[in-house]
């Protein structure tokens, strides 16, 4: 079984948005957008994971116009990232370290089949480069695994990953001040998280990736923030959870703490496949 966590670039009409996460069907267990960020993130799992995740490729390319297109999130196309997450047979979220081969495996035939059937460039990300690399490198040392050689002329590129679940988090601070956010995200980055400081809605926010959320969950990002923060004069004034959660960073989160963090339980992977009758 696998996770397929969509990012589209488009989080402003929710027609299109709508359409496009339809596609998905009964695959579709989360769908988050962001109209600052202008994105969408749609979390597709289950047993017809790949079909769905074509579908919804599919549907983008055909409503998302990236020359239209302006955020403050990095993007390289309309259809932006398409990683593939393993799970167990029951939809257990599997821990770093455990056999990547599935994924690995839908990264690589969807990204011939986006080449193939959308004239789609596909960067490949995973354990041979990072998806931060990726963005670096494109189109300027970095050829496409897949497709032309040059960007869609509306669709741009994509990149395709296989990874394990992570953790896509947002702390929003008291302060419009672009640069303070920067320099907490600078101070916060590590092996376990990768963090960026965006302007957004008038004020600022810590977006980050929680990459090894069993070591560095959403309570020590919150924490660390929070002390980075208060040394600059500013606090972080809400939490915001993008997709879903591995249920474990919920079992290991102290209850009282659920609302700050913005964390549910029923806002796990897992609960959403349980909860879905085609898994």
């Amino acid at each position: 079984m696998l996770e397929c966590v969509v990012n589209v670039s488009e989080g402003r009409d929710t027609s299109v948005i709508s359409a496009v996460a339809a596609a998905g069907g009964d695959q579709v267990l989360d769908v988050h957008n962001d109209p600052d960020h202008h994105r969408a993130v749609i979390t597709l799992g289950g047993n017809e994971t790949e079909d769905a995740a074509r579908a919804v490729a599919r549907r983008t390319v055909e409503l998302v116009d990236l020359r239209r297109h302006c955020g403050v999130h990095p993007r390289m196309g309309a259809l932006d990232v398409v990683p593939f997450v393993p799970l167990g047979p029951e939809g257990a979220v599997l821990p770093i370290g455990d056999d990547l081969t599935p994924a690995l495996a839908a990264r690589d035939r969807f990204a011939r089949w986006a080449a193939q059937d959308l004239a789609l460039p596909c960067f490949c990300y995973g354990p041979e480069r990072t998806l931060p690399e990726v963005r670096r490198r494109a189109f300027v040392d970095l050829e496409p695994e897949t497709g032309p050689s040059q960007p869609h002329p509306t669709a741009g590129a994509c990149a395709v990953g296989a990874r394990f679940a992570l953790v896509a988090y947002n702390l929003w601070l008291s302060t419009p001040e672009t640069q303070v956010a920067r320099a907490i995200a600078r101070a916060l980055r590590g092996p376990a998280v990768r963090a960026l400081g965006f302007a957004a809605g008038g004020m600022t926010q810590v977006s980050c990736n929680l990459v090894d959320p069993v070591h560095f969950g959403p309570v020590r990002a919150y924490d660390a923030v929070d002390h980075l923060a208060h040394e600059l004069g500013v606090e972080i004034t809400r939490a915001e959870l993008i997709g879903l959660v591995p249920a474990h960073v919920i079992a290991s989160t102290p209850t009282e703490r659920h609302r700050q963090l913005d964390l549910d339980p029923e806002r796990t992977i897992e609960a959403r496949l349980a909860a879905t009758p085609a898994t």
